[in-house]
């Protein structure tokens, strides 16, 4: 049990060290308010909200293509669909 509670504290120092900067990748996820939403590791608060999937994960791409970084797109359940990787343009 006490692995567990580990992997997810060093999971989350993992991801709040990256929020802000270059290595900071972006994750569309379900969005209570919105139906979906943007956010960059290590941030609590989208990035952006949209009402559709699909407007997300365009916004997603552009930003993670910008930054040359990583997309990640989750399902409505939150498993990981599909990652683009942009950190080699």
């Amino acid at each position: 049990m006490a692995n567990n509670n580990n992997d997810s504290n060093n999971r989350s120092e993992y991801f709040e060290d990256r929020a802000g900067t270059d290595e900071a990748r972006y994750h569309v996820v379900p969005h209570d308010e919105e139906g979906w939403a943007v956010k960059e590791e290590g941030k609590d608060d989208p990035v952006y909200t949209a009402g559709s999937k699909s407007d997300a994960v365009e916004e997603a791409k552009q930003r993670a293509k910008d930054s040359g970084t990583m997309a990640y797109i989750h399902s409505e359940h939150g498993q990981i669909e599909e990652q683009d990787n942009y950190t080699d343009e």
